[in-house]
């Protein structure tokens, strides 16, 4: 059984740019000023909120998310203690090493900010040790000590890891733009393909590459097929691999109740607009997450046409197509998510789990990781939830490690440190009790350890006699051949996971075949696309049924109406 929770706020809201622009828009245009103007200032103020209220009434997505989500904002905490303090009363704004008060030897400060609830907290109890043929698996103490006492005993220098969480990415983005220095930081792929252009990272060394190296666990264990997008995907020419280490990963799909929703109909971007399924579904309070839906659903006849499948060019044409940022394109997503709105019953950033558990819901648009907690916890309560990736395509993402110019500098003493840290982390045993932890994926496929593979037999393997089980093949996740089976690699499952929580941790290779990567936005493409978002998620006043007119109507006459009767008091007082 999992212990916890996942990310929480995993994507984003807007472009981080245009956030910024937002916020200047909110106190540039919609302050109330004139002391001299104090009628129309009232008559404007009170005209706004009568139409602000109206427009809330009328607005039942809105009223719904407002009511439904709650988000959590990134907190700093100390590793291995629940408290808000930081590192032995040092915060996480400093920089530089330290020499301990008592020996005189010198400590390395690494400075860490992680997705929330993104790393095992340890404090495991007997009964949920992970027993593998190779040894028992658990977390006795807080990955971060581990790593302390592990980086002293292998490199002979003490470190203190100052341990911090971001809720998003914008929110990670802001945090730096405002000032806050870290060393190692774990953004998704757009976000530090952002970090890549504005050149804020500091290269992994070449060391860190060295596979003789038996320390260097992420080369010598990541997976084939995660190493070969990294390697093959640049931004400006860089390439992934030569910044960021991939941590998690995972593709977006449609958790739904089998009881009401068919597996066929979840299958398709089109659900989130299927007037069967009316107040029933929800989507992702995301641009990028919302963007991709609606080229998938828009493209679908193209995108599941055998001639185009079949391709030679396939993997570019598709990723080509699912990014497709051109006016006209962006004019049509707009249109399509604006009428979707009206079908889905709200959109959120977390709540869907929740919605999903209790039934409010038959079906969610999650990404994987989330809808693994998802079926998890729907379980404990004895109902059935299901997992199903759109036949035109899904998003696959990631999640990495990438190391600040602003915080790394020329230090190499942090440098080593980091690439340290990310070496521990990605460690087949470790690896697995992140991925116990919080029900993402790892990077991690173990090279010749065999910890990984032994892992997802233990966890998702069919008990002998099961007459359901069916063989699953993820030799391409372990050798990166997409193509060929080697039996070493094909899991004897039960039927009912594959299309559940494992066929959402490791997703089947058809449906890695139809994955595609969603690139990062440039300044021009980011302004059109926001803007284009702004349209989607604000009422749009054109809409409002008859009803709603007339009541705007009269409101507005009883203001006039009191400023009228205002002024003549005040005149014949005169």
């Amino acid at each position: 059984m999992r212990r916890h929770n996942s990310k929480l706020l995993n994507k984003s809201h807007m472009e981080p740019d245009f956030r910024q622009e937002m916020k200047g828009m909110s106190r540039e245009k919609f302050s109330l000023q004139g002391r001299n103007r104090k009628g129309l200032t009232r008559l404007g103020a009170g005209l706004l909120l009568v139409v602000l209220a109206l427009t809330s009434v009328l607005s039942p997505t809105s009223v719904r998310a407002a009511e439904t989500d709650q988000t959590k904002q990134g907190t700093s905490a100390e590793t291995g203690n629940k408290s808000d303090a930081g590192t032995d009363g040092v915060s996480a704004a400093e920089t530089g090493n330290k020499s301990d008060a008592k020996s005189g030897e010198k400590t390395v400060t690494l400075r860490v900010c992680n997705w929330e609830e993104y790393m095992d907290e340890g404090d495991w109890g007997a009964s949920e040790a992970i027993d593998l043929p190779s040894g028992k698996i658990i977390g006795k103490k807080a990955m971060i000590e581990d790593f302390e006492d592990w980086y002293e005993k292998n490199y002979g220098v003490k470190v203190k890891v100052e341990y911090s969480t971001f809720g998003t990415n914008e929110d990670l983005y802001n945090m730096l733009t405002l000032g806050d220095s870290y060393d190692l930081i774990c953004p998704s792929e757009y976000m530090f393909m952002k970090l890549i252009s504005e050149d804020k990272l500091v290269p992994l060394s070449d060391g860190f590459f060295d596979s003789s190296n038996p320390l260097n666990y992420y080369t010598n264990g990541v997976s084939p097929y995660i190493s070969s997008i990294f390697r093959n995907h640049e931004i400006d020419g860089k390439a992934w691999s030569s910044y960021a280490a991939g941590y998690m990963w995972g593709v977006t799909g449609i958790v739904y109740n089998p009881k009401l929703v068919t597996k066929e109909e979840a299958s398709t971007w089109d659900i989130l607009s299927n007037p069967k399924f009316k107040n029933r579904v929800t989507i992702k309070d995301s641009v990028r997450e919302c963007y991709f839906a609606a080229v998938g659903a828009l493209e679908h006849d193209k995108l599941v046409n055998p001639d185009f499948v079949n391709s030679a060019d396939y993997k570019e044409r598709l990723e080509d197509l699912m990014n497709n940022t051109s006016p006209e394109m962006i004019a049509k997503v707009q249109n399509w998510l604006q009428n979707m709105k009206d079908n889905v019953y709200s959109f959120e950033v977390d709540a869907g789990k929740a919605d999903m558990i209790t039934g409010k819901v038959a079906a969610n648009y999650q990404w994987s990781g989330d809808a693994v907690y998802t079926m998890d916890q729907a379980d404990e309560d004895g109902i059935r939830l299901d997992f199903a990736v759109p036949e035109e395509s899904t998003n696959i993402y990631f999640d990495g490690w990438c190391m600040l110019k602003s915080g790394i500098g020329n230090d190499p003493d942090k440098q080593q440190a980091a690439e340290a840290f990310i070496n521990f982390v990605s460690r087949p045993d470790n690896a697995i009790r992140n991925m116990y932890y919080i029900g993402y994926t790892s990077c991690i496929s173990g090279g010749s350890d065999p910890r990984i593979l032994e892992y997802l037999k233990w966890k998702y393997g069919a008990r002998d006699g099961d007459s359901t089980a069916k063989p699953y093949d993820l030799t391409y996740f372990f050798t990166g051949d997409e193509k060929n089976l080697d039996p070493a690699y094909l899991l004897n499952v039960p039927a009912e996971s594959i299309q559940r929580q494992l066929g959402a941790q490791y997703p089947a290779k058809d449906v890695i075949q139809r994955s595609s990567i969603m690139r990062y936005f440039d300044v021009d493409q980011s302004k059109a696309i926001n803007s284009m978002w702004v349209n989607v998620r604000c009422y749009n006043i054109l809409k409002m049924p008859v009803w709603g007119w007339v009541l705007l109507i009269l409101a507005l006459a009883g203001c006039v109406c009191l400023v009228i009767r205002k002024f003549r008091r005040k005149r014949s007082s005169v």
